[in-house]
């Protein structure tokens, strides 16, 4: 769908904004597709990236700290995700090895079990939406990468 016909609009300032408005679209939209499989699996997306952060360095286990920073959305209440994670039996504290002071995250086997069926399901989605070449999808990155080349 074309982004005026979304959005019931053809003003934009110019293709720049048209542009932005284009990215925040889409990437509502395929937010919207992948919460959908998640909440069948009672994850938010939040919870769903805090997974897969933990699953990266598993078996070890992760500051709440260092999960922040791989985090996508950054301004997530990473604490506030742990706590329903855990709630959930998906993920475990314990103190840091390392730290007395710092909490520790690990996968649980749950945690484990639930994130492999979510993320068959989000592969998924991203492979039945996001319908484009190799060639088209590097282009597409190397762009978005460009915009983002003043990220701090």
């Amino acid at each position: 769908m074309k982004l005026e016909e979304a959005i019931k609009s053809n003003k934009f300032r110019s293709e720049v904004h048209k542009a932005g408005l284009n990215i925040l679209y889409t990437a509502w939209w395929l937010k919207t597709m992948t919460s959908k499989e998640l909440k069948k699996y009672g994850l938010t997306s939040e919870q769903f990236n805090v997974l897969r952060i933990l699953k990266g360095k598993h078996p070890e286990q992760m500051c709440v700290r260092d999960v922040v920073g791989r985090m996508i959305e950054k301004n997530s209440n990473v604490p506030r995700i742990i706590d329903r994670l855990e709630l959930k039996k998906l993920v475990k504290r314990s103190t840091s090895p390392n730290d007395k002071r710092e909490t520790a995250i690990s996968l649980t086997e749950a945690g484990i079990n639930i994130l492999e069926l979510a993320t068959g399901k989000v592969n998924k989605v991203f492979e039945d939406t996001i319908v484009m070449k190799e060639t088209s999808a590097e282009a597409l990155n190397k762009l978005l990468e460009e915009i983002r080349k003043n990220e701090k």
